[in-house]
């Protein structure tokens, strides 16, 4: 009997800790993709999606001190195939990375080679957490009346950081922001939205 109780009192250890984790890690993000769609623009394709951000104090911590943070938005366009794996059509990122500097205390938000300055932190998040006419594909590249699956998502580039913080990153959910990926089917000729 008392054997019994030595190997449940780990096990409860156990699954207490897994419970808290678990807990602790659906608290810590609520970031999140509200809306997305494909939809024809200039010669092609184009994504529209607003973003639910939730930057906690740790990175907006990090961007004062002088640490550039750097996001990313992928998307990938798969043809599914009956008879082997999908193929993918379109894989596309847009990457963006937040700066502060402290000389003119403004936010510097740089998209590819675009920059903009910002003077405070908020106006820098709307204007990451709303895409608007993301080129994505030209009209040949994606076959008409084919059903495509759509994925999408958000995230922090922890490999973008220093040195130094990329080993934090590892063991820290507080550096690791993003959405899941949302999956929607997208008809070509078309609007769909998720």
């Amino acid at each position: 009997m008392r054997g019994c109780a030595n190997i449940l009192d780990p096990l409860r250890r156990l699954l207490l800790l897994l419970a808290l984790t678990s807990f602790s890690a659906l608290a810590a993000d609520e970031s999140r993709i509200t809306h997305a769609e494909i939809v024809p623009g200039d010669g092609g394709y184009v994504l529209n999606a607003d973003i639910e951000l939730d930057l906690n104090p740790r990175l907006t911590d990090a961007i004062i001190r002088g640490v550039a943070l750097h996001f990313v938005v992928e998307l990938v366009i798969e043809r599914p195939r009956w008879y082997w794996f999908n193929e993918v059509v379109v894989e596309r990122e847009l990457n963006y990375r937040v700066s502060y500097h402290a000389i003119t205390r403004s936010y510097r938000l740089t998209i590819g080679s675009l920059h903009q300055s910002f003077e405070s932190l908020d106006s820098v998040l709307r204007t990451m957490q709303r895409i608007r006419n993301w080129q994505l594909t030209n009209k040949d590249e994606l076959k008409p009346g084919v059903s495509h699956e759509v994925a999408l998502r958000f995230r922090h580039d922890t490999a973008q950081l220093p040195k130094p913080f990329q080993v934090t990153a590892i063991g820290s959910r507080d550096w690791n922001v993003g959405t899941d990926w949302i999956r929607w089917t997208f008809l070509p000729g078309a609007a769909t939205s998720r």
